[in-house]
């Protein structure tokens, strides 16, 4: 069954049109600041696509913070650099 794309990020189409964007946006411009905001930036797998994407931050509701935290120590620490 395929996840649900209410509580993770697509990553072959959603983060497809993210990587593009951001590939785009830092061409114009290399300090930009990209990040997503809602529940998928709580939801761990979708903070490890954040991370290697290469996106600046992530935001969520605050009872998904502690989760969050956890889940972009684990993208670093795996995949330091991105």
């Amino acid at each position: 069954m395929d996840d649900d794309p209410f509580v993770t990020l697509d990553q072959g189409g959603v983060g497809a049109l993210i990587k593009l964007g951001l590939a785009n946006g830092r061409k114009t411009r290399r300090d930009l600041k990209v990040g997503i905001c809602g529940e998928h930036g709580g939801e761990p797998r979708s903070i490890a696509f954040c991370h290697d994407a290469g996106l600046d931050y992530v935001s969520c509701s605050p009872y998904r913070v502690p989760i969050a935290r956890l889940a972009a120590a684990q993208a670093a620490v795996a995949r330091p650099g991105g």
